[in-house]
């Protein structure tokens, strides 16, 4: 890599332990440009065994998002051990794939707690370190979904949390920039990963395609592409804003 540009950076993954996944391949391409990366999941082995994957370096923690206490701790161990955290990226979420009638209680709770809540909690375990050092940089993930209302296989109610984490995002952008935090969303369209691959018929595949203009799913390594753009210093006056990932299947 000629140019390392998160060189000396130390950057946390939520949800990042998934082999195919949005968080590793982010993990993966923040320690190709230099950082030191901790990856978050729920099951402690796989977050091990992915940041393990990155270099010896890497750590990989249990983390439940949903969990402000928990949360907290896990981020007070890494700014003990690192001595700062410089970026923190919220991928971390589920899906389901159910029609408006079918959300029963629990489906709500679910959803939305991993995908906003935690993004809620994860952002507030960090930001006092953050603006006790006048720097960081916050990327949270949202959805195509969220601004086209529903997507191939979320709920209206995972539309409804992606479109909190676009509502969420720019409030903390506006309230964190005077203290140079700055916070961004990324929307992808379609993205071939673990969470769609086993779902997806030949002829759902064929339809898919037909209305993106690139004519492809994504790659998680697309996603990630801009990940590093708003970690890194190449987007430092960009803030508040929410970068679409998707191929011009959403063009606004």
């Amino acid at each position: 890599m000629s140019t390392a540009l998160l060189q000396g950076k130390f950057a946390v993954i939520t949800g990042a332990a998934s082999k195919r996944g949005l968080g590793k391949a982010t993990a993966k391409l923040f320690a190709d440009h230099g950082a030191t990366v901790a990856i978050l999941d729920l099951d402690e082995a796989a977050a091990i065994a992915a940041a393990a994957d990155l270099g010896p370096q890497h750590v990989g923690m249990a983390c439940n998002v949903t969990d402000l206490e928990g949360a907290t701790r896990t981020m007070q161990a890494l700014i003990a051990k690192w001595g700062q955290i410089d970026i923190l990226v919220n991928n971390a979420g589920i899906t389901q794939p159910l029609k408006i009638m079918d959300i029963a209680p629990g489906n709500y709770d679910a959803v939305l707690d991993v995908n906003l809540r935690g993004t809620l909690y994860c952002s507030q375990a960090v930001i006092p370190h953050m603006r006790e050092r006048k720097q960081g940089k916050i990327v949270n993930m949202s959805s195509v979904s969220a601004q086209r209302g529903g997507g191939i296989f979320g709920g209206p109610h995972y539309s409804a949390a992606k479109a909190g984490v676009l509502g969420l995002t720019k409030a903390m952008a506006r309230e964190l920039a005077p203290d140079n935090v700055r916070v961004n969303a990324i929307c992808p369209g379609f993205i071939a990963t673990d969470i769609t691959g086993g779902l997806l018929t030949d002829d759902m595949r064929v339809t898919i395609n037909a209305g993106i203009p690139m004519g492809r799913a994504g790659t998680a390594e697309d996603v990630a592409g801009c990940a590093l753009f708003l970690a890194s210093d190449l987007s430092s006056y960009v803030t508040g804003s929410e970068v679409d990932v998707n191929g011009g299947s959403l063009i606004h």
